[in-house]
């Protein structure tokens, strides 16, 4: 089949998975994206132009691969699965521009959980340009990896991710809604994000049995001041570690004495009945600085 037709399309992603005997391994949550209007517009949310330098999280037999490259990024790749680099390597365009495919792209076969960036991009990226993640994750770790690119030593100017429907809505989500909690917390705390748009799973081969979306985060222009991160993190797991309750019940393990507990709500002008979902990021940071300063 001819490499003129794109990777994210049914019939060139059918022909590949035909000529290398492949099967989408579930261990690894592979699912192959076809539905190439859908991968330009990851491109486009992502702001993919000529000399964008791009981290990739497993690009799988390429569809998005191919299209960042196409769009004049330089990708590094990260991959666990080894039948895939000569897949890639074979299926991407040899050709892109006045580039070789070798200029332009870098496949790095390790656990993006235990990447160390900055030794990774040094020869690679110039650290001193703006570099992207752009991403289909796997649903199994989705979690564990926002959070290692959020706090990675390497500034990254801009994620855009794609997930589960349901994860992506639980980190857009604005207090006082059902899918705020402590991941809502972890990400707004640092970032801004952007419920982008929604990816039916008809998009993919094999079918998931849910359906996805993509998120756009960007680092906070101005950071919220947290002098006390590791008591605002337990408050937070506390406050939400029974969602049916209300905050003050929820509190008890930490302030156990009912009247203290009382004032502190008081003085924060909260209903003794308010649920933990009711307070906004910036109402549990003074939560957290109040509870500090009581102790």
């Amino acid at each position: 089949m001819s490499n003129s037709i794109p990777i994210a399309t049914p019939l060139r992603t059918r022909a590949i998975v035909n000529r290398y005997f492949m099967k989408a391994k579930k261990s690894l949550g592979q699912n192959f994206l076809v539905d190439l209007p859908i991968v330009k517009k990851i491109i486009a949310s992502a702001g993919v132009v000529e000399g964008s330098q791009v981290i990739e999280i497993g690009p799988g037999i390429g569809s998005l691969t191919e299209q960042l490259l196409l769009a004049g990024a330089k990708v590094l790749a990260y991959e666990v699965d080894p039948d895939l680099p000569d897949i890639l390597y074979n299926e991407l365009p040899a050709q892109i521009g006045n580039y070789e495919l070798n200029d332009r792209f870098r496949i790095i076969m390790k656990d993006i959980l235990k990447a160390d960036f900055a030794t990774d991009i040094a020869d690679y990226f110039d650290v001193n340009r703006p570099i992207s993640v752009v991403a289909n994750l796997p649903y199994y770790i989705t979690t564990p990896i926002i959070l290692k690119l959020m706090h990675s030593p390497v500034k990254i100017s801009q994620l855009t991710l794609m997930m589960q429907k349901e994860v992506a809505e639980r980190i857009s989500a604005s207090h006082k809604s059902k899918a705020y909690g402590p991941l809502t917390i972890a990400v707004k705390k640092d970032m801004d994000v952007d419920f982008a748009f929604e990816v039916k799973r008809t998009s993919f081969m094999p079918s998931p049995k849910v359906d996805s979306a993509v998120v756009v985060l960007k680092p906070l222009e101005h950071k919220l001041l947290i002098e006390h991160e590791d008591l605002f993190n337990q408050i937070v797991k506390l406050a939400f570690s029974q969602r049916r309750k209300t905050l003050n019940n929820n509190l008890k393990s930490l302030i156990k004495n009912k009247d203290s507990r009382q004032k502190l709500l008081n003085d924060l002008n909260l209903d003794s009945n308010i649920r933990p979902e009711e307070l906004s990021i910036l109402q549990y940071i003074e939560l957290s600085k109040k509870i500090f300063e009581q102790r």
